[in-house]
This record gives C-alpha cells, sequence and structure tokens, in this order.
C-alpha cells in the first residue's frame, strides 16, 4: 500500500499508522490459521456423533474422563506423538484394561480425522506413530463354582439394591452393557417373558425371552419415579458407566483385578455352552451378527465332550472286583 504527501510529518504519521494497521493484520491473519483446541473440535464433533455413532455416550464418558483433563484446552498442533505416548504409559500404570486405553487413541485420532475433513486443522495425526495398544479380542472371562457363588452371595447382601440388580441381571441375560442401559421399562413384556433390544451391536432390534431368575431381577429393582429406563443412571437419565460400583463388588466377591463387567456375558454364554446348549442357540441368545464370533466359546463344547467320555468310562468299568472277565470264561 501506497500514499503520496508533500508534509514530512504527516508523511511520518502515515507512516506509523500504516505500520500499525500492518501489524494489526498479520497478527489477525496469524491469529486466524491457528489450530482448533481439543475443545472447541469436540463440540463440532459431538452433534455429528450423537447422530451417527451408536456408541457415542461411551465417546462421550472417554472424553470427559481422559481426553479432557489431558488435550481439552491443548490446540491440535501442540499434541505430540509423545504426549499421546504418555497417556498411554499412565493410563496402563493406573490399571486400565487394554481396550480402554485403546479407545482413547481411536477416539483422538477420529477427532483429528475429522478436523481434517471438516477444513479445521491439515495438519499431522500424532495418534498415527504413537505407540499400538495389543488388545486379546479373544479372551473368554468365565467364573467357577466357587466364584459364582462368593458374587451371589455378595449381590444378595448389597446394600445398593439398584447395582445388585444390575450386575445380576448382565448374568441371567448375557447382554452387553449399553444394551442394558438403554433398556427402558416399555421393552420388558413381563407376561410373556420377553424383551426388546433397541438398535443392538449386532445390528436390528431382536427380542429375546427371559429366564425365571431375570424375572425374578425385574420384579426386585427398585423403580426412579418418572424415569424410562430399567437401570437409570444420574437424575433417572440414561445411564453412562457402572466402573466404581463394580470395582466394589468385584473385590468384596474376590474375583480378579481383571475380570470386566463384560465377562458377566462370557460367563453366561460359558455357562451355556458347558451344559450341553448349542452353539447357535448360544449366537442368537447373544445376538451375534455372525456364529463366528460364538466360535471362541467351541472349546468348553469340546472340554464337555470330554467330560461326557470320562462319564462313559466309568460306566463301562465293572465296580465289582470279583466280576470275571469274559474272555476268561471263554477259555
Amino acid at each position: 500500500m501506497t500514499k503520496t504527501t508533500t508534509n514530512l510529518e504527516l508523511a511520518r504519521e502515515i507512516e506509523a499508522k500504516l505500520k500499525v494497521d500492518i501489524t494489526r493484520g498479520e497478527h489477525q491473519l496469524n491469529k486466524k490459521n491457528e489450530a482448533p483446541t481439543l475443545g472447541e473440535v469436540w463440540t463440532k464433533y459431538w452433534p455429528w456423533a450423537e447422530t451417527n455413532k451408536k456408541s457415542a455416550r461411551c465417546d462421550l464418558w472417554s472424553y470427559r474422563k481422559h481426553l479432557a483433563p489431558r488435550f481439552e484446552t491443548k490446540r491440535l498442533d501442540q499434541i505430540t506423538t509423545f504426549t499421546v505416548d504418555s497417556m498411554i504409559m499412565a493410563m496402563k500404570k493406573d490399571g486400565y484394561a487394554p481396550a480402554t486405553i485403546r479407545h482413547q487413541t481411536i477416539l483422538l485420532s477420529r477427532l483429528y480425522t475429522l478436523a481434517d475433513r471438516w477444513g479445521l486443522y491439515g495438519g499431522q495425526n500424532p495418534c498415527k506413530r504413537a505407540k499400538r495398544v495389543q488388545v486379546n479380542n479373544q479372551v473368554t472371562e468365565r467364573l467357577d463354582e466357587e466364584q459364582l457363588a462368593r458374587l451371589m452371595d455378595v449381590l444378595e447382601s448389597w446394600p445398593c439394591r439398584a447395582s445388585a440388580c444390575l450386575v445380576k441381571f448382565l448374568l441371567f441375560t448375557g447382554i452387553r452393557k449399553g444394551e442394558e442401559f438403554k433398556l427402558i421399562w416399555k421393552d420388558i413384556d413381563m407376561q410373556q417373558k420377553l424383551m426388546k433390544l433397541r438398535d443392538p451391536k449386532g445390528g436390528r432390534d431382536v427380542s429375546l425371552p427371559l429366564s425365571d431368575k431375570a424375572l425374578a431381577v425385574l420384579k426386585e429393582v427398585p423403580r426412579v419415579e418418572d424415569s424410562l429406563y430399567v437401570f437409570p443412571g444420574k437424575d433417572g437419565q440414561q445411564r453412562e458407566w457402572f466402573y466404581h460400583p463394580w470395582a466394589r463388588i468385584r473385590k468384596m466377591a474376590g474375583l480378579p483385578n481383571d475380570f470386566r463387567l463384560h465377562g458377566l456375558r462370557h460367563a453366561f454364554a460359558s455357562a451355556m455352552v458347558c451344559n450341553g446348549v448349542d452353539l447357535f442357540i448360544v449366537s442368537r441368545l447373544l445376538t451375534h451378527k455372525d456364529i463366528s464370533t460364538t466360535q471362541r466359546y467351541a472349546h468348553l463344547s469340546d472340554q464337555s465332550l470330554r467330560d461326557a467320555l470320562k462319564v462313559s468310562d466309568r460306566c463301562q468299568t465293572p465296580q465289582d472286583s470279583n466280576v470275571v472277565p469274559l474272555r476268561k470264561v471263554a477259555q
């Protein structure tokens, strides 16, 4: 920009003013080009997630619990691979399960990906070079008879009946905790002994039968006035987590520290397979989209067959020592 004047003093004033204007303009330009903070990206992500993701509430809990305290006020270009690795190490030290840790890196990476897609930030995604967290998705947790007995004893005397009923219902139905949290009274048919799971992980809505024990839990669970939910959370709204109550129940029952709430679903399936229920039926009850997912329990069925052969061996072995073998009689 140029201006012409014949007055030296006026020219100097104009020059000074132009410098101020240029400096202000450069400042505004730099400010406009600053990367957004993670919190700013989250405010745009959350409405999108509510519409497009079944696990949106899980993302909300993860963001509030783990990502926001560490990164919410940081700009995206200030979050580095080192800081992501530091989060992973800190969570491992605090005893979080690999699956929980991995979910944080996946969510953080998704925020970077969408920020790029939406034109908010085009820089590097630090999660792509962060340490990968190995998760064994084929873990099949079981409860032996002694562990199950201890757990049931604790639940029968647990002071918070709502928490005890929540755990028992998972154990007696094998549904996912997210499906249980979404369950509303309208979806329970006590007369027909049925429950409807809306929008489960497997896909379409599905109706499942309820056992007598599951029905007994529903009759026992405390009702929350004006709440639609069977197992509501704060203020009667949909529950988002159950981490701390389960940790206390698990400790009181003497279960392993790494036995997850999701392990009750495995315990439900394992008990059926060990007692001879066909894998196809188990798959239907677990709402698996593909029966190959249920194959993780196949080895339990094989064990049941081996146990049956042991019974057969005992039945075929003479118990009376005076019985004479047939080959000697033939001689």
